[in-house]
């Protein structure tokens, strides 16, 4: 078996826990083969020179974990600039929060430009090489322009926008073109999978194979939905675990008398947090018998807040949630409950099996393993209920879920209501068939299904 190298921008230790399901299922393969880890380092060099870079290493267990450190230059162009100013609002549909500059799509290629240097005098002659989302879409390109002849697959955890919105993006045929670099691309939805194939046909002239095969600039591709999952097992161990039974057991006694709702993001403008609480606003004033009884906990914990876009998103939240508890707060009842920080990976299952209905209601996401994570910690004898944005790439998998278009305040409402009133059957019923999908397309599935595919390409 040849050796697996993962490339992505920040690497966690697969040995620990705390890394989460998709470390861990990572970590398996790397594992098995002795493999290697390469991404940035998180460090931060002031004054260095572009372009250039330390290279580290580390052993963890059998896994080799390398990483390169970035200039203060290259970090603000390459990370804040081009990957976060542009790729991920573009590619969440939102070109309003947008900044084009050509002094970050420079950066953006230089730092790939320097991985791939720093890579290629790592890489062994039969690895197969996986390269992780949207920092690092034109690295094959590069790697291929210095002799590298390895197979390389690439997978975007968030979500591709239309061919119009692709085409906002200057030097979008540069971007898009570098994925012909790859032998596979994994896209996390069908509605991806579509808009890839539309893009290329019609923007770079290239030729649909059929069977998820494309044709362009001599390179013959396979891109196709491999939707990510969750690692069933152990989010179910966590759930069982000590720190999520004393979570659980202390918001059971002090929710007795109430319903619960749970919100588990990152702060960030795709989410719709803010709709998700207008929504419950919606819920308070037009079915009045949830006063005094239901609570929201939102969890929004902080990310990228050196940029304007976040800093706007929690004020307005913090007014949202404020205006919400004056409005219909009683002495003994508190509506929202919202937590700025961050909250431990393994206090998380135990606050999900305690609520009554979970509220997952992005305004665009890529897949959103909260929503799986939900489902997986429930109490089969007593299961929660799902309420899944339909612009959620889970959607397409978890259509037993109650489906809501988060922009309409007043839906969702509505839906949310039905959920806190479903019958035990009929959650029951949801539940299995929800447990039953993230059970067969887990995240050992998509690791499998992802490296097969690779495996037998050209």
């Amino acid at each position: 078996m040849s050796r697996l190298v993962v490339v992505s921008n920040r690497l966690a230790d697969p040995r620990k826990a705390a890394a989460g399901g998709l470390a861990v299922a990572l970590g398996e393969a790397l594992n098995r083969t002795g493999g290697l880890w390469f991404g940035w380092s998180g460090n931060i060099v002031e004054g260095g020179t572009p372009g250039e870079g330390e290279l580290h290493r580390q052993q963890a267990g059998a896994v080799t974990l390398a990483t390169v450190d970035l200039c203060r230059e290259d970090h603000d162009n390459y990370y804040l600039g081009y990957s976060n100013g542009v790729l991920w609002p573009v590619f969440h549909y939102r070109l309003d929060l947008a900044h084009f500059d050509a002094n970050h799509i420079a950066g953006y290629r230089r730092v790939n430009q320097l991985f791939a240097r720093k890579l290629m005098s790592l890489l062994k002659e039969d690895d197969t090489i996986w390269v992780h989302d949207y920092h690092l879409i034109p690295l094959a390109a590069e790697l291929r322009a210095m002799g590298c002849k390895q197979k390389i697959g690439f997978f975007l955890h968030i979500p591709l926008p239309p061919q119009l919105i692709l085409a906002a993006i200057p030097q979008h045929e540069w971007l898009m073109r570098s994925l012909f670099s790859y032998d596979v691309v994994g896209l996390q939805s069908e509605a991806d999978a579509t808009h890839f194939s539309r893009y290329v046909e019609s923007e770079l002239g290239a030729e649909v194979l059929g069977d998820h095969m494309f044709r362009a600039f001599g390179s013959t591709i396979r891109a196709q939905a491999f939707p990510i999952g969750i690692d069933v097992d152990e989010f179910a161990a966590l759930t069982h675990a000590k720190e999520a039974r004393d979570t659980y057991d202390r918001m059971r006694e002090e929710y007795a008398r109430r319903r619960l709702l749970i919100g588990v993001d990152r702060l960030d403008y795709s989410k719709g947090i803010p709709h998700r609480v207008r929504a419950f606003r919606e819920l308070l004033a037009n079915y009045p018998e949830n006063r005094d009884s239901a609570v929201l906990i939102q969890i929004a914990s902080p990310t990228r807040e050196s940029v304007d876009a976040y800093n706007d998103i929690r004020i307005e939240l913090e007014g949202l949630c404020g205006a919400i508890n004056g409005d219909y707060g009683e002495l003994d009842w508190m509506p929202i409950r919202y937590i700025h920080r961050t909250v431990a990976r393994k206090r998380i299952p135990g606050i999900c099996r305690a609520a009554a209905v979970g509220l997952v209601t992005p305004l665009r996401d890529g897949m959103n393993l909260v929503a799986k994570e939900y489902v997986a910690a429930q109490d089969p004898a007593d299961p929660g209920v799902l309420v899944l944005s339909r612009f959620a790439g889970a959607a397409e998998q978890m259509k037993d879920a109650l489906l809501v278009n988060p922009y309409d305040a007043h839906g969702t409402a509505e839906v949310i209501q039905r959920a806190l009133q479903m019958p035990l059957d009929e959650r029951r019923d949801r539940h299995q068939k929800l447990l039953h999908g993230i059970r067969e397309h887990d995240v050992h599935w998509w690791r499998r299904t992802f490296l097969a595919a690779l495996e037998s390409a050209r």
